[in-house]
């Protein structure tokens, strides 16, 4: 046996500065030994062995390695199931703790579950922290202690809880000396875990103020550089989230607001668990009668339905692994009330593409589209992705971008009527929610 260690497991928290988990492991204790686990029951779900962000998972933990190498320590990367690897460690290592911070989805919940039970089986404590969001599960509540459903008065509540609540950044360099000290491995090589590398440029980690100060008027313009591209950052918790709020508080409350919309998504994850098993937020729109049209769906997959707003954003996030935001909802819209096609088909591809993958958001933006989910658009709100476009895109730099045989005899006819698919779409809503 080694020397006694604490662990510190990292996972969608992939920094050292203002890291919850990581502080108190390396303040209460000595011989903090972090690790990384290429969790297998993820990967085996992800078809495209170039995944951009299993490219960025990696290239990440080579930069972190860095950081604690020139501490005299190391991050220890293993792959497999988690469990395995924690019995492992446990035959290898003394561990006193093990430290995380909290996830709330419903796999994260289950496998840290059964982590916990395999260490207090051998009387092991598991310190687990909320690092990822400023508020979660409940509280930030209702008079009667209920969860919110409705933003307006989530996000109000968040504020003013916020101003009274004296939130604090977690300076962990001063507790780096308590690092377990061990000789520099080499990092997983990621052909050894089945993936390639991407060649997809990805964005820095830091919020531009300069984007942040026009971000209310220019935010929905996709032709623009209008929004903070710190999704796959959000996501993976390369940046902290208490640091962007403080920025925002001081650059601009829009951007605040989209940051409470995270936690608002991320409370709704976890307090109403029936989300995570791909059921409607509101139920009675479970019963709505879906068109099976793998044609149509395959062309709005490929940006070929004649709508040249949707096929832009669906072309960018096609080769990008990005989608500006406005036109997610654009496009979701004209799956799920257009082309009548169920929003989980919608969801699963936005999370095959999505660099920012957060099924939480994603789940509540496809929720929102649909009018299926908490707050969401009503049923009857059916996006006209021309008047979007006259509005969003006026001079079409989005669209040419993306759609270069725009005007072309190259390019499709609309794949259905806008007139006809709203009709169409209040018809079969309206008797769906009669039931």
């Amino acid at each position: 046996m080694n020397h006694p260690i604490t662990i510190f497991w990292y996972r969608r928290d992939l920094r050292t500065n203002d890291n919850t988990g990581l502080y108190h492991a390396l303040k209460e204790q000595n011989n903090v030994l972090p690790i990384f686990i290429f969790d297998t029951s993820i990967l085996h779900q992800l078809q495209d062995k170039k995944d951009a962000r299993v490219s960025f998972i990696h290239q990440t933990l080579e930069q972190l390695k860095k950081e604690f190498q020139q501490q005299g320590s190391d991050l220890k990367v293993f792959h497999g199931d988690p469990i395995d690897i924690f019995s492992q460690l446990l035959q290898h290592y003394t561990i006193l703790k093990v430290y995380t911070n909290h996830d709330y989805e419903g796999y994260g919940k289950k496998r840290d579950a059964a982590i916990k039970a395999l260490l207090e089986k051998n009387q092991i404590p598991f310190n687990s922290f909320k690092d990822q969001v400023i508020f979660e599960r409940r509280e930030i509540c209702k008079d009667d202690g209920l969860p919110y459903t409705i933003f307006t008065p989530y996000s109000k509540k968040w504020k003013s809880t916020l101003e009274a609540s004296g939130y604090r950044e977690y300076d962990t360099k001063p507790f780096f000396v308590n690092l377990y000290q061990q000789l520099p491995e080499k990092l997983i090589p990621l052909a050894d875990i089945g993936f390639l590398p991407t060649s997809l440029p990805f964005p820095k980690p830091f919020a531009e103020r300069s984007v942040l100060q026009n971000y209310t008027k220019e935010r929905d313009f996709p032709a623009i550089r209008g929004t903070s591209h710190l999704g796959i950052h959000l996501r993976f918790g390369t940046i902290s989230i208490r640091s962007l709020v403080q920025i925002a508080l001081q650059v601009n409350e829009t951007f605040l607001n989209e940051l409470i919309w995270r936690d608002f998504y991320q409370m709704i994850c976890d307090q109403f668990p029936h989300i995570n098993e791909g059921l409607a937020f509101k139920k009675q729109y479970d019963f709505i009668q879906w068109r099976d049209n793998p044609a149509d769906f395959e062309k709005w997959c490929a940006g070929k339905t004649g709508y040249p707003i949707v096929d832009a954003g669906m072309r960018e996030l096609n080769e990008t692994g990005f989608m500006h935001n406005r036109v997610r909802m654009i496009v979701a819209s004209f799956l799920t009330k257009h082309l009548l096609i169920d929003w989980r088909l919608g969801e699963a591809y936005f999370a095959q593409k999505l660099l920012d993958f957060d099924f939480a958001a994603n789940n509540g933006g496809w929720q929102w589209a649909s009018s299926s989910g908490c707050d969401a658009a009503p049923y009857f709100r059916i996006f006209n992705p021309t008047l979007q476009t006259k509005r969003f895109d006026p001079e079409l730099k989005y669209i040419r971008k993306w759609v270069p045989e725009l005007e072309t005899m190259d390019y499709p006819a609309p794949i259905v009527v806008h007139e006809f698919a709203r009709k169409r779409c209040l018809e079969v809503y309206a008797a769906a929610l009669k039931q």
